[in-house]
């Protein structure tokens, strides 16, 4: 069987580690610096918010319909192969983002942008997962997660800094530089990984159906709070969300050499932890949507002040996802991930007790209780559920992890909504700010409760008993 794992003590995997590293360093850097220009780039073509909204909506559809059609073609040609396509299509994209001459060609430039993202997101813990023996993948997941995290901390300031300077074409430009020096030092150091099976075929009606139901999903999650979940548009994008998809499993099913080998969620290991990733990413965006309408809306704090305040999360994440990573090496993950989980609904508890006259270093604390459970959390269950596939699906349990943290994401920010929306209507805008966020802590600490429970549930698996990977 082929296998891309270096030799225990060689440098070339840090040397991996390093560029998988700055890979994701772009890619978390370019999704958080966008947002925060969003507002000079409707300006600068004269856009409806509507329109220009879309800028990050199609980033979001295309990475998240594709995540498993990469993840599998990861596995069926190489991940080294698929990854670095991917760095080319997104470092291009980012270029013709750079020189769009309309709101259009700039949603066009993002689509395809996104396109090389998936590539990214689909294979990066797949190869960090086989370079790495099992022995120290929590710490390389976790050191990654960092670089990740990096990259969401310094987006907004060094964005809002960059297109104050140089307009905001200068935040797609700087994926340049960045780009080409992880694209060369990726093909000078990860490993060949010739596919283990080369009869093996791609499974074409899986991942058209798949990517019909997830987009239509995502659509309907992104439009329930603004347009009302009983819409006509909003119910007719469910139904056909659940029929994409209930046919998608059916040809799963069917198939014999399937785009998503269903029996991986038969593994305890693998489905405990997609799900309490989910329930995690519902958890963390619930806050990434609320805290700024609390902040700025509530508290008066300008979009500067509320952005560094809003670091103490990642900042926390940061330090400690490569502790807990390494720790996990040594004990497993259930202990971990769940008390990451648990820590992470305490701190949604105190989010819910913010007051309009809270002091503003109490809100950085409890941010930072947040940022301590998500960062406990996030490597042991990555290390577990990348464990626990074999070698030969390491492409598809990368796309199912990277799926279940977008649809997480989509998810957490269309139950906030949902209930801010709901309670603003209710009590009005001053009001229903303060009990409609109330409400939606407390839902989102009730889902992080059900994640810690649901992650005692695993069992030992490879990440657990130093395997590396099931057959």
């Amino acid at each position: 069987m082929a296998t891309t794992s270096v030799p225990a003590g060689s440098r070339q995997k840090w040397l991996v580690l390093l560029a998988i590293g700055v890979g994701s360093f772009m890619s978390a850097l370019d999704g958080s610096v966008v947002n925060a220009v969003l507002p000079l780039i409707r300006s600068a073509f004269e856009s409806s918010v509507a329109e220009i909204e879309w800028v990050v909506t199609v980033y979001l559809l295309v990475v998240s319909g594709l995540l498993l059609t990469f993840g599998r073609l990861g596995d069926l040609r190489g991940q080294k192969t698929v990854y670095l396509a991917g760095f080319g299509i997104f470092t291009v994209g980012s270029a013709l983002c750079a020189l769009a001459p309309s709101a259009s060609a700039l949603v066009g430039s993002r689509g395809l942008q996104a396109l090389g993202a998936a590539m990214l997101f689909a294979n990066s813990p797949a190869i960090l997962t086989k370079t790495f023996p099992a022995g120290e993948r929590g710490r390389a997941l976790g050191l990654q997660a960092t670089m990740t995290y990096l990259g969401l901390t310094v987006g907004p300031s060094f964005g809002g800094w960059l297109a104050g300077r140089f307009g905001w074409q200068a935040v797609f430009t700087i994926n340049l530089p960045i780009g080409a020096l992880a694209l060369a030092l990726s093909a000078r150091t990860i490993p060949a990984d010739p596919p283990p099976d080369r009869s093996e075929r791609f499974d074409p009606a899986g991942a058209v159906t798949f990517l019909a139901g997830l987009v239509s999903l995502l659509l309907a999650l992104n439009l329930g709070h603004a347009l009302g979940w009983a819409s006509p548009a909003v119910l007719a994008l469910l139904g056909g969300a659940a029929l994409f998809l209930m046919g998608f499993v059916a040809i799963e099913r069917r198939v014999v050499q399937p785009m998503l080998d269903l029996s991986l969620f038969a593994r305890r290991q693998f489905s405990a932890a997609t799900a309490t990733a989910f329930f995690n990413y519902i958890c963390l965006y619930s806050v990434v949507f609320l805290l700024p309408f609390y902040l700025i809306q509530g508290r008066g704090l300008t979009p500067a002040q509320a952005g560094l305040l809003l670091t103490a999360q990642p900042l926390v994440m940061a330090v400690a996802a490569p502790l807990s990573g390494s720790f996990s090496d040594r004990i497993g993950s259930r202990l971990l991930s769940s008390l990451g989980m648990l820590i992470l609904g305490i701190g949604l508890l105190l989010l819910a007790s913010l007051g309009p006259a809270t002091p503003l270093s109490e809100v950085a604390l409890r941010l930072g209780v947040v940022g301590l459970g998500t960062g406990i959390f996030i490597s042991p269950n990555t290390s577990a559920l990348m464990g626990a596939a074999p070698r030969a699906r390491q492409g598809i349990a990368s796309g199912v992890l990277a799926t279940a943290r977008n649809v997480g994401m989509v998810t957490g920010v269309g139950i906030a909504g949902a209930i801010l929306t709901t309670a603003q209507a209710q009590a009005g805008a001053e009001q229903g700010l303060t009990s409609g966020i109330r409400l939606a802590f407390l839902v989102a600490a009730g889902v992080a409760i059900l994640g810690a429970l649901i992650s005692t549930t695993r069992g030992r698996a490879a990440a657990d008993s130093g395997q590396q990977g099931l057959p």
